[in-house]
Parts: C-alpha cells; structure tokens; sequence
C-alpha cells in the first residue's frame, strides 16, 4: 500500500463507451498528473447499435463477435485516454449488458439489471480495497437517462462504496478502506444549452441526420447543482480520440458526436459533477481531489496543475 500513488481516482461504468463520453477529458488529465486512474466496466455492451455498415455483421452474434470487440475498442480508447488500469465487474462477461428497460433482453438470466447487487458490489469491493481510491465517480440514481444498467451501476457503486469500508464485511477481499469523496457525473443546463446553440448554427454543414434534443443529454441538472467543474481544455482531442475508438457506437465530427440515432450533440471540454460523499473544496471544485489529505495538485503533461489539496 505504501506504494500507492498520491492520487487515485476509481470511475465505475455500464458499458464500453460511457466512460470516454462523460469523462474522457477527466481521465486523461489525471492520468496525465500522473495519479492512479481505474476504469471498472459492468458489461461488454452485447446491445449496442452498431453504426458503420462494415461492421453491420457483429450485431448478428452479440455474444461471441459484437461483446469482445467492444472490449478491444474500450482497450485503445484507454490508450488514447493514457489509462493503464482498466478491469470489468467481476471479470469479462460477467454481467450482460441488459438494454433498455421493458426489452426482452431485460429477462437474460446473466443480464446486470437482474444481478444481485451486494454479490455484484462485493467484486466492486475487492477492486476498492486493492487500489484504495480517494474519488469515486459514477452515475446518478437513474443513471443519467434511465438506462438499467446505468441504474444498476449507481446502485452497485454506491454500494461498494458503503461495504469497502466495513471492517467485517468479506475480510478475504482485503483491508477496510473509506472513499473520501463520491461524485455523480451531471451537465449544468447552461452549459448544454450553449453547446446546442453552436450546434445548430453550423448543423447544415455536419455530416448527421439532424440535431439531438436537449433532453438527450444524460444527467442535465441546474447549473447550482453542480459542484466541481473539470476543465479539459488540454485534453479534449484525447476525449475525442478515445471516443472515435468507439467506432461502432459513436461517430465524432468534433466538436460534436452522434450515437446510433445519427443525431448530433456537443461534444463537452468541460466536465462536471457533483459531490454527493465527502467535504467539497472551497467553492466550486476544479479539482475532484480538493480537500483530501496527501493528494496535492502536480503538473499534467501541459504543464497544468489541478486545484489540489
């Protein structure tokens, strides 16, 4: 444990992709400050539309091509994001990816959305107890939009979070430890409602279908509930680079995306959350280890420090 970098940051997803689209940016600027960035993913993604025609053929075998080909788009989003660590929930396959809710998919004995959630959270607490986060990031309890697995992700994350702690709880799984601060991904309706501005003033020259809604984009919340805002200026083409390796889910045309429905978003620099555990820096954070003992600021490749401590 002495070993351990000064800054760990564990981030909790539902399936390939999700990580890159919420907090690419994130990941690669502390990843770049040279702190312990850990992805967990829940499932392989097995439901996921797939966007390019050439690739039209793993939909047809989403257990054994569309899952593991995912697992090789989230490696070499990693890549590009600079993320050593990253791991899937209990190993990969474990959990199914479920779908959306009231799909057929949602009856799949192995889908997450019917895992049980303390046998679930407890491969999450081996994972704590082993790189002893200070931050955990993960969704809000609707997961952002609704999706089962999103919701399944809060639910086992937050849950983890309280066993990890548990002196008693699964001693084989490690020592105890307390996660200073959790933080639920969100996007301050200013800030989404001025990336929609710019898209549609130059939407007749993008290559989509058409502009997404408002209320498309997950976990848009009123700008005073937001918290700490990450700036990722300086590692926004790593973000959109990381999402690009996602090529059967996302198309990029930066500063923009689109997903399946081939509707444009705003691809945001800036990522934001919102402490819900822990004791928040002084006014709104820049930096998701403000406040926490031994976890001071350094320099990122840029040159650029966080907030720190």
């Amino acid at each position: 444990m002495t070993d351990l970098p000064g800054r760990r940051l564990l981030l909790v997803h539902a399936h390939p992709d999700d990580e890159s689209i919420n907090n690419g940016a994130t990941m690669a600027k502390y990843a770049a400050e040279g702190a312990q960035v850990t992805l967990v993913t829940c499932t392989l993604g097995e439901e996921g539309e797939v966007i390019p025609a050439g690739l039209a053929h793993l939909a047809a075998d989403r257990e054994d091509a569309l899952g593991p080909y995912r697992a090789g788009e989230l490696a070499a989003a990693m890549k590009e994001l600079g993320v050593g660590d990253h791991r899937f929930l209990g190993g990969p396959g474990r959990y199914r990816d479920s779908g959306m809710l009231g799909s057929p998919q949602n009856e799949h004995p192995a889908c997450f959305w019917r895992a049980d959630v303390d046998e679930a959270a407890a491969s999450l607490v081996e994972v704590i107890r082993e790189v002893r986060p200070q931050v955990l990031v993960t969704y809000d309890p609707d997961g952002g939009y609704g999706h089962p697995d999103h919701i399944q992700a809060h639910r086992v994350a937050m849950r983890a979070a309280e066993l990890a702690g548990e002196a008693g709880f699964r001693p084989d799984l490690g020592a105890p430890h307390t996660i200073a601060k959790v933080y639920w991904n969100c996007v301050p309706r200013r800030l989404a409602e001025e990336g929609f501005a710019r898209l549609r003033a130059t939407a007749s020259a993008l290559p989509f279908a058409g502009v997404a809604e408002l209320s498309d984009v997950p976990g848009v919340v009123a700008d005073e509930d937001v918290t700490a805002v990450i700036d990722g200026a300086h590692h926004v083409r790593a973000k959109a680079a990381a999402m690009r390796a996602h090529a059967t889910q996302i198309t990029v045309e930066e500063p923009f995306f689109a997903l399946s429905n081939d509707l444009a978003q705003p691809l945001f620099a800036d990522e934001c959350y919102r402490l819900v555990r822990g004791t928040a820096g002084a006014g709104r954070e820049d930096d998701l280890f403000a406040g926490v003992t031994g976890a001071s600021a350094v320099p990122d490749a840029t040159g650029v420090a966080g907030g720190g401590a």
